[in-house]
């Protein structure tokens, strides 16, 4: 019976120095020198066959038993050391980790560069719902109802006559019908068209309008400002012409062109070998919507102007593909922060 002293004998000893123990590495190194294969629990396992068959039975369940509560009880310890290690790895004295601050999304740097630019040229910032009624998005842009001009844009329709407005333009009728002139206003925002998405266009965008009523205004004063606001934007050197275009809210109305800003007006892949970018469209405010927002087109004059934004940074950044602007890729977005 001198082998079931020798496991009660080892089993104190090992619970002893358990709880002695006073690092998880030292833990370690007491479970693989009682328990491992060279450790004194192995070696009486392995005199079990010298003993008695009646004897050798009873000892070997002892011993079993007594390795099984050590296993448990370093699992225990170690699980105790390891949770310990871990609350105290902290360090307050260390820096901290520094996360990555956010930033405004490409399209929303260039909107808030165009209205700042603008803004400095004496523009008040107004804004309008996405969802417009027919009236305010066609009707009192002089649209007629059966207008052919209607198909010029095609028009997501909602549920009580309303529609997703297909451009920022409905904010000049708002703001002329609760103004009085002198009236200068941008209205940048979303619009919303039916369009098949492709590299160059997508069914949602941003645009930025702008307007301008008072007596005596020109077209002069038009050129003026978007000449001002086309090199203030993209630099001094910049070349703009002025091409005959129609939009039913302007007469006479106008596209504005630049000289390319890959090529320098050479001619390249950008700008089909013309040596020209479309930028914007422009023109002087139709009198008959003058008339329907309560002004006398007699007594009053103004000019009015749009531009897509997702075009303007494409144009400025060289970017190709406008689906890049949507898709939320960070490797791309990133080099804009």
């Amino acid at each position: 019976m001198s082998l079931l002293d020798d496991v009660t004998k080892l089993e104190t000893e090992v619970l002893e120095r358990i709880g002695q123990a006073d690092s998880l590495a030292s833990l370690k190194e007491l479970q693989v020198r009682y328990l491992g294969r060279k450790g004194p629990l192995t070696s009486l396992l392995r005199g079990l066959g010298s003993l008695p068959p009646e004897v050798r039975k009873q000892a070997g369940a002892r011993a079993n038993e007594v390795r099984k509560r050590l296993e448990a009880k370093f699992s225990e310890a170690v699980e105790k050391f390891s949770a310990e290690e871990k609350t105290s790895s902290f360090d307050p004295t260390l820096p901290g980790t520094c996360q990555q601050a956010g930033t405004a999304h490409i399209l929303n740097q260039v909107m808030d560069e165009i209205c700042s630019t603008f803004h400095g040229m004496g523009f008040e910032i107004a804004r309008g719902p996405d969802v417009e009624t027919d009236y305010y998005n066609f009707e009192s842009l002089n649209f007629p109802p059966d207008h052919p001009a209607r198909d010029m844009q095609d028009t997501f329709f909602v549920e009580g006559g309303r529609v997703l407005r297909t451009h920022t333009t409905p904010v000049q009728t708002r703001e002329l019908e609760k103004r009085k002139p002198p009236i200068k206003i941008i209205s940048p925002g979303a619009a919303y068209r039916n369009e098949a998405i492709s590299t160059r266009a997508h069914a949602s965008f941003h645009q930025v309008d702008g307007f301008l009523v008072d007596e005596g205004v020109t077209m002069a004063d038009l050129k003026g400002a978007l000449v001002a606001f086309c090199r203030a934007f993209f630099g001094e050197e910049l070349k703009l012409k002025f091409r005959p275009s129609f939009f039913p809210f302007t007469e006479p109305s106008a596209e504005v062109d630049i000289s390319c800003i890959l090529c320098k007006g050479k001619g390249c892949q950008l700008c089909k070998y013309s040596g020209w970018l479309e930028i914007l469209g422009c023109g002087m405010i139709d009198p008959a919507v003058l008339e329907i927002t309560g002004h006398d087109p007699e007594k009053y004059t103004g000019y009015a102007f749009g531009m897509g934004v997702e075009r303007v940074a494409m144009l400025k950044h060289k970017i190709t593909d406008i689906r890049l602007l949507f898709n939320s890729n960070v490797r791309f977005l990133r080099q804009f922060f």
